[in-house]
C-alpha cells in the first residue's frame, strides 16, 4: 500500500512538473502578439492604390488621352495666315505682294475665310491687282463629296474621345495588375508569418519539454535517453524556424516593393503584423463574393470595354474609308471688296472656285474599306470570345473558392483532432504511460497538418485575388 501511495505520488509530481512546464512554455509564447500591431489587407490595398508609383503611372494613361484630344481638337483652331513678298532692285519696287487671311474650320466640312490683300510695284501678275486701299474678301469653303458628313480632322476628334475610354480601361487593367501582385506579396508575407510563428512557438513547447524531461530524470522517473530524443526534436525545431524567419525577410522585403506613403517607400517594422482575421473580411474587401457577382453582365468589364472602345474607332475608320469612294467636289465662293465699300453688298464682286476630281476604278478606296471590315469583324469574334473565356474564368475561379472553403472545415477539423491525440499523449506520459518519442510523433504530425492549414488558406487568399483580378473592378 505504501508503495502504491509513493508510485501515485510520483506520478503526481511528474505530471505537475511536465504540465507547469509545458503549460508556462505555451503562456510566454504568445504574450507579445497584444502589444504588436497589425496592418490590415484593406488598409494595405488603400496604400497601394494611392500611393504606388505604378498605380500612378497607370493614371497617366487618361492624362496622355486627352492631352492627344486636345491635339486633334486643334484641327478646328482658327487661324491666321500671312504671306508677304517683296521685290526692290536698283531703286525700282517691282512688287510687294501681301495675302493675308484668317480661317474658322467646322465641324460639317465647312470652313470659313476672311482675308485682305493688298498688291503694289511696277512688275506683278495683273490678276493680283487690288485697289490702293486692298481688298478684303470673305466667303466659305464647302466640301459637297468626301469630307462632307466626315473627314480626317472629324475623325480624330471622335476617336480622341473614344481613346480617353479606352485608357480608362487600359488604366483599370493595370491597376489591378498591381493590386494583384500586391496581393500575392501580403499573402506570402502573412504565410511566412503564421509558419514562423508556429515554428517559433513549437520551439518554446519542444524546450519546455526538453527542461521538463532534464528534471525528470534527475528525479529518476525518466531514462536518460528521453533527453536525446527532447534535445533533437529541439534542434529540429531550431532549424525549422531559422528557415522560416529567412522566409518572412524575403517576403517582408517584397513586401515593401508595394509599400509606399506619399513618394517615400516604406519597409515594416519588425512589430508590425499582417492581418489575423483576414479570412471573414476578404472577400467584402475584394467584393468577390458570389452573391455580389454577376457572370451573365460583362459590360462594365474593362477588358470587354476596352474591345468595344476599339471596335467603335475602327467603326469611324471604316466610315472615313467609305466617305473616300465619293468625289472630291470642293465649292468655294468669296464676296470681295474695297475695305471702305465693305458696307454695300454688291452680288457682282466675288471669287468662286470649283475642284472635282474621282479616281476612275478606285481599287484603292476600295481595297481600304474591305480592310477596314475585316477587321471590325476580326474584332468581333475577338470580343465574344473574351466574353466566353471570361465568363468560364469567373466560374471555374469560384468553383476553386468553394472548394477551398470546404477543404478549410476538414483541415481545421482535422488539426483539431491532432490536437486531441497530442494532449492525450502528454497526459498518458505523465502517468507514466507513453514516451517521448510518441509525443513528438503527435506534435510532428499537429505541426503538419497546421503548415497544411496554413498553406490552404493561402489558397484561399489567392483564389479570391485572381477572382478579382479577372474581374477587374479596381474600385
Amino acid at each position: 500500500m505504501k508503495k502504491q501511495q509513493m508510485e501515485k505520488r510520483r506520478n503526481n509530481m511528474k505530471y505537475v512538473v511536465f504540465s507547469f512546464l509545458f503549460f508556462f512554455g505555451f503562456c510566454t509564447s504568445y504574450s507579445q502578439d497584444f502589444i504588436q500591431e497589425e496592418l490590415s489587407y484593406s488598409e494595405f490595398l488603400g496604400y497601394v492604390k494611392k500611393y504606388h508609383p505604378l498605380v500612378k503611372q497607370a493614371n497617366l494613361e487618361v492624362s496622355t488621352a486627352q492631352a492627344k484630344l486636345m491635339m486633334a481638337r486643334g484641327g478646328f483652331d482658327p487661324k491666321i495666315e500671312v504671306d508677304y513678298n517683296k521685290k526692290e532692285f536698283k531703286g525700282t519696287e517691282y512688287y510687294s505682294l501681301l495675302n493675308s487671311s484668317f480661317k474658322i474650320p467646322t465641324w460639317y466640312g465647312i470652313e470659313i475665310k476672311a482675308g485682305f490683300d493688298d498688291t503694289d510695284g511696277q512688275y506683278y501678275n495683273p490678276q493680283n491687282r487690288t485697289p490702293n486701299a486692298g481688298l478684303t474678301s470673305l466667303g466659305l469653303s464647302v466640301a459637297l463629296g468626301q469630307g462632307m458628313f466626315i473627314n480626317q480632322r472629324m475623325a480624330d476628334v471622335r476617336e480622341g474621345k473614344l481613346q480617353i475610354k479606352l485608357s480608362d480601361a487600359e488604366r483599370k487593367l493595370k491597376a489591378i495588375a498591381v493590386l494583384y501582385k500586391a496581393s500575392e506579396a501580403y499573402f506570402e508575407w502573412r504565410k511566412s508569418y503564421n509558419e514562423a510563428e508556429l515554428y517559433r512557438n513549437y520551439l518554446g513547447f519542444a524546450s519546455t519539454r526538453f527542461k521538463g524531461v532534464k528534471k525528470l530524470i534527475e528525479l529518476g522517473d525518466s531514462p536518460a535517453i528521453d533527453s536525446v530524443e527532447a534535445k533533437i526534436t529541439v534542434r529540429n525545431r531550431e532549424l525549422n524556424l531559422e528557415n522560416g524567419n529567412l522566409k518572412l525577410a524575403k517576403a517582408k522585403l517584397n513586401l515593401a516593393n508595394y509599400l509606399w506613403i506619399e513618394n517615400v517607400p516604406v519597409e515594416l517594422d519588425d512589430v508590425v503584423k499582417p492581418e489575423q482575421n483576414l479570412i471573414q473580411t476578404l472577400e467584402e474587401t475584394l467584393k468577390t463574393d458570389a452573391m455580389l457577382v454577376n457572370v451573365e453582365s460583362l459590360e462594365s468589364h474593362p477588358k470587354i470595354q476596352s474591345l468595344e472602345t476599339k471596335l467603335s474607332m475602327l467603326e469611324i475608320s471604316r466610315q472615313l474609308k467609305a466617305n473616300m469612294l465619293l468625289p472630291k467636289i470642293n465649292v468655294g465662293y468669296n464676296y470681295i471688296s474695297e475695305p471702305v465699300y465693305f458696307d454695300s453688298f454688291n452680288a457682282d464682286d466675288y471669287k468662286f472656285n470649283v475642284d472635282f476630281s474621282i479616281p476612275i476604278f478606285l481599287r484603292k478606296e476600295r481595297g481600304s474599306l474591305k480592310i477596314a471590315k475585316l477587321k471590325i469583324q476580326d474584332l468581333k469574334f475577338d470580343i465574344e470570345q473574351q466574353r466566353l473565356e471570361l465568363k468560364n474564368k469567373i466560374k471555374a475561379q469560384q468553383t476553386e473558392i468553394t472548394s477551398l472553403k470546404r477543404q478549410k472545415v476538414v483541415i481545421d477539423n482535422l488539426v483539431q483532432d491532432y490536437l486531441t491525440m497530442l494532449n492525450s499523449e502528454e497526459k498518458l506520459f505523465s502517468f507514466g504511460e507513453s514516451s517521448i518519442f510518441l509525443i513528438n510523433s503527435r506534435e510532428n504530425n499537429l505541426v503538419s497538418a497546421k503548415l497544411s492549414q496554413i498553406s490552404i488558406e493561402n489558397q484561399f487568399y489567392i483564389s479570391n485575388a485572381e477572382l478579382y483580378k479577372i474581374l477587374a473592378n479596381p474600385d
